[in-house]
């Protein structure tokens, strides 16, 4: 029997001293626990991803200078871990995704990365060049292979380390979250198994990078291609196991439960993606508008449960167009959840530009031109307030309004993090309803009245949108499938609706180049994933 230790942690980019005293803390306790091999997530030590700071050769140098420091200190137990290494002397320029073997004060084994991946929102290829060599370490009679991350999607890797002698498979990870990753990493591995016959262990990081949620989920597979055990979503652990090589079983132990729900596997993923934004840029308390709106009441839920109370801080900001209830249903939400909120109304200021901008509007209607002018006095007010306390501004536009350019530039759009800027409005909406469920938060009539930015008289949003139940369904279709239009019409779609949304979805491009980062929770989020140029002659004209 042999007793692994998976590391699902947490590791800062940047932070490589502090990554080290954590994989040193880690490896103590993993030793404490009888463990005979301690395994890290893909590049650990550096955190993932790091970008261009990889481009940098102090921060090349560092991140050798832990690897060998972290190998000195090893002893009695062995490590892999995750980390970028540079070969410097031999190769200059050369950088690699690595992992190495560490036992008994050395490095007694390497692994650099085959498989680099080069779409969504990776792009390794500018950083690394490929490994091609396999690794396989021997430990208590049993050869373990090992492959990182994204060299266990192709066939190549897994089957080279299989052919040097490999036994069991180890495959650190760096793997980001999306709606249906869990699926998709379960039926990648169960074909690599298909291709090997090893069983695998799987270990991956977990926490907040950006607009990037790392959600842990280690997995391990026994040499029947069964799922033996899956870790616990967005949660750091030392994850125990028992490998037994005479019958290739893995055998978890203790490992807590994972979350199966859906709603609540997305509401835990932004609740994180939030928590980590905030604390690991230095933040302790948020502010946002609070509008009695659907957006900004779900946001104030994720924020409590993210950072506690007493570091939420809310604003309602009404002006002339803004309803009786929405003020009521927001100092409601702000009295049961027991945040600071406070009432700034902006119709001086909305005033003051009016009169200001008088000689050069004479004569011509009010338009959107006002709208957009309350939204950007709003904005100013909650920047006032970061400026003033040192609270992060938190924007609360969603998917679906960002998608088409229903929210205003320098004014709703403002803020350091927007947490739902990856969900559809109708995911907001069930979002809203199973958090309910768990302990109502949110005022029933929020999540019922007809949703409207209170602008100019009795607006609604589906004076100027299609129904989301329909505009969400075409937005799924053409932003995150890349679907043709013709593609969405022959779902049943109004060709003329379809065309307008494919219009404003390019048009609205720069308002987004601009927008607060947020966590990712599709396959296709707006940023890393989908890049489109401000500058383009393309409409959608074809079917």
């Amino acid at each position: 029997m042999i007793r692994l230790a998976l590391a699902q942690h947490d590791f800062l980019v940047g932070d490589i001293a502090g990554n080290l005293a954590k994989a040193q803390s880690l490896m103590q306790q993993a030793k404490s626990a009888s463990a005979e091999l301690v395994i890290f997530p893909e590049m650990a030590l550096s955190g993932y991803p790091a970008e261009d700071l990889l481009l940098r050769p102090g921060f090349q140098r560092a991140s050798i200078d832990a690897v060998n420091e972290l190998a000195a200190s090893v002893h009695g137990i062995d490590v892999l871990i995750g980390h970028p290494w540079s070969e410097l002397g031999r190769a200059a320029g050369q950088r690699f995704n690595s992992v190495s073997w560490l036992r008994d004060g050395a490095i007694i084994g390497q692994y650099h990365k085959q498989c680099l991946p080069n779409y969504a929102v990776f792009d390794e290829r500018r950083y690394f060049t490929p490994g091609t060599e396999p690794l396989v370490i021997e430990l208590k009679g049993c050869r373990m292979g090992v492959i990182i991350c994204e060299d266990a999607w192709e066939t190549g890797p897994a089957l080279q380390s299989r052919a040097a002698g490999a036994e069991l498979l180890l495959i650190p990870n760096a793997s980001p979250y999306r709606a249906d990753k869990l699926a998709a990493r379960e039926q990648l591995l169960c074909q690599r198994h298909a291709d090997t016959g090893l069983p695998m262990v799987y270990c991956n990081l977990v926490g907040g990078q950006d607009e990037l949620v790392f959600d842990g989920r280690s997995m391990l597979y026994g040499r029947d291609g069964v799922c033996a055990a899956t870790g616990p979503l967005c949660e750091e652990a030392l994850l125990l196991v028992d490998y037994d090589q005479e019958v290739g079983c893995l055998q978890a132990l203790d490992w807590p439960v994972a979350l199966t729900d859906p709603l609540a596997e997305i509401y835990r993923v932004l609740r994180v993606g939030l928590h980590d934004y905030v604390r690991k840029n230095g933040f302790k308390d948020v502010v946002f508008g609070l509008s009695g709106g659907i957006d900004s009441s779900l946001v104030l839920a994720l924020a409590v449960d993210a950072l506690g109370a007493d570091h939420v801080h809310t604003v309602m900001m009404p002006s002339r167009h803004t309803s009786g209830l929405s003020i009521e249903l927001a100092q409601q939400q702000a009295v049961a959840l027991a945040v600071d909120h406070r009432v700034i109304s902006i119709e001086p200021a909305f005033e003051a530009l009016l009169t200001l901008l008088q000689p050069s509007f004479s004569g011509m209607e009010s338009d959107v031109t006002e709208e957009n002018l309350q939204a950007r006095v709003r904005g100013n007010l909650v920047m006032a307030l970061s400026n003033k306390f040192g609270w992060l501004p938190l924007a609360t536009s969603n998917k679906s309004e960002a998608a088409v350019g229903y929210c205003t530039i320098y004014g709703d759009m403002c803020g350091g993090f927007a947490p739902l800027v990856d969900c559809l409005k109708t995911r907001v909406y069930d979002l809203a309803r199973w958090r309910n469920e768990q302990g109502q938060v949110i005022p029933e009539h929020v999540i019922t009245r007809p949703p409207s930015a209170e602008l100019r008289p009795n607006q609604a949003d589906q004076d100027s949108l299609p129904p989301y139940e329909v505009l969400d369904q075409v937005l799924r279709h053409y932003v995150e499938q890349d679907w043709s239009i013709a593609q969405i019409v022959e779902k049943g779609f109004d060709e003329e609706m379809v065309r307008r949304v494919a219009r404003l979805v390019l048009q609205s491009e720069y308002k987004r180049r601009q927008m607060a980062p947020g966590t990712r929770i599709s396959n296709r989020a707006f940023g890393r994933d989908r890049r489109y140029p401000i500058t383009s002659g393309w409409t959608e004209t074809r079917l």
